[in-house]
């Protein structure tokens, strides 16, 4: 109990929120990092899932491939990587780590909801002269959007909570105040940077999950 009175005492330091070592700078280096692994995620793998998914052909493969990551640690992607000549590139090792761990969840999702579309739909579209582009970006991909909605939230979720590691690589974010802690063997502020961490994770869930539920609507119409 005392540790938990003393990570909300630190919490609420004004002192601990300010400088380059506080919490908004910190919370501000964490979102840049999640925001940039996730756009670059999503470059990477919607355009090959909604293509396969449009095609209906080796999505089944990329998505067994794809998840071939998940079984992979980020922490020893980004330590072999540090190995390397990426890891010159400043915090090129975590971008690297957290885009291979955001891929599936993607890929997964748009391949699995552009297969779900109702044919009948798709074989209505094509009766009415629609060009394969003009079905893919007209029909399938409105429809696949909560699908593909979930997966950019799962993906966002879980590289808020990973990014962590960025501190690890001498990266910013908010997991340099969780080393910051183990190295003065600070236990309340070990906590306090997990609490931020955790509500911070829980506030990109719920921003994305008004927007999925939003998305219908516009599917409808």
């Amino acid at each position: 109990m005392n540790t938990l009175t003393d990570a909300w005492n630190w919490l609420t330091d004004s002192a601990h929120w300010a400088g380059d070592d506080g919490v908004w700078h910190r919370l501000g280096q964490h979102l840049v990092l999640t925001v940039v692994c996730l756009v670059i995620s999503c470059l990477i793998a919607l355009p090959i899932a909604l293509v396969l998914g449009h095609l209906g052909r080796g999505g089944a493969l990329a998505v067994n491939i794809s998840n071939v990551g998940r079984a992979v640690p980020t922490f020893a992607v980004l330590v072999l990587l540090l190995l390397t000549p990426i890891g010159d590139w400043g915090e090129g090792p975590t971008v690297v780590a957290l885009v291979l761990f955001a891929v599936p969840p993607l890929l997964t999702n748009a391949y699995v909801g552009m297969r779900e579309v109702d044919r009948d739909v798709v074989r209505a579209a094509r009766g009415m002269g629609m060009t394969g582009r003009q079905l893919l970006w007209r029909v399938e991909a409105p429809l696949a959007m909560p699908m593909i909605m979930g997966g950019v939230r799962i993906a966002a979720v879980q590289l808020v909570a990973t990014a962590t590691i960025a501190a690890l690589a001498g990266g910013g974010g908010l997991g340099r105040i969780i080393t910051a802690g183990f190295n003065l063997a600070s236990t309340p502020q070990v906590v306090a940077g997990a609490v931020l961490v955790a509500v911070f994770a829980l506030l990109v869930e719920a921003v994305f999950e008004v927007a999925e539920r939003l998305l219908p609507r516009r599917g409808t119409r």
